[in-house]
């Protein structure tokens, strides 16, 4: 029996205020989401993973979407939507204030919410989306699953 190919996850650290143990829990997140969505795997894979801050954010918004504002999670996928993971994957960047003020707002931790943040995001990464309301449901059914797996609650319980 052989090994999975490894994923090697580099995360980048552009801001300060992120709690040093936040590397940890966004591995933790990705692998478990590699896991969860089980796509096809043809081989060694890597994907960055930045933490920012809020003006950083919204820079590569505003840069990458047209939208000129912070927001929470940005994913900037190097495959194409369900192809098999090998090489290169993309790049998922974070905003701390953005991430602060939802957890707060939400009631829920912020180790929840940005592990919450991480899986929707390497989501994105393999090809997943919510632009219309199929897609959403699979996406969000999906993330619901690989959180309870880490021990997070549904995100999207009323």
């Amino acid at each position: 029996m052989t090994a999975s190919p490894p994923l090697e996850i580099a995360v980048i650290r552009n801001a300060d205020g992120w709690p040093d143990h936040f590397d940890a829990i966004a591995e933790k997140a990705v692998l478990a989401a590699l896991a969860g969505a089980r796509p096809k795997i043809k081989g060694a894979a890597e994907i960055s993973v930045l933490l920012t801050d809020d003006a950083e954010q919204r820079e590569l918004n505003a840069q990458w979407r047209g939208k000129d504002s912070a927001t929470n999670v940005l994913s900037f996928p190097q495959i194409e939507p369900f192809a098999p993971v090998i090489g290169l994957l993309g790049d998922i960047t974070l905003a701390r204030e953005t991430l602060e003020h939802e957890a707060a707002d939400l009631g829920k931790s912020l180790e929840d919410h940005f592990t919450h943040l991480m899986v929707h995001g390497f989501l994105h990464i393999l090809g997943y989306d919510h632009i219309d309301e199929a897609e959403a449901l699979q996406m969000e059914g999906l993330e619901t699953q690989i959180l309870a797996g880490l021990g997070i609650d549904d995100p999207y319980a009323e």
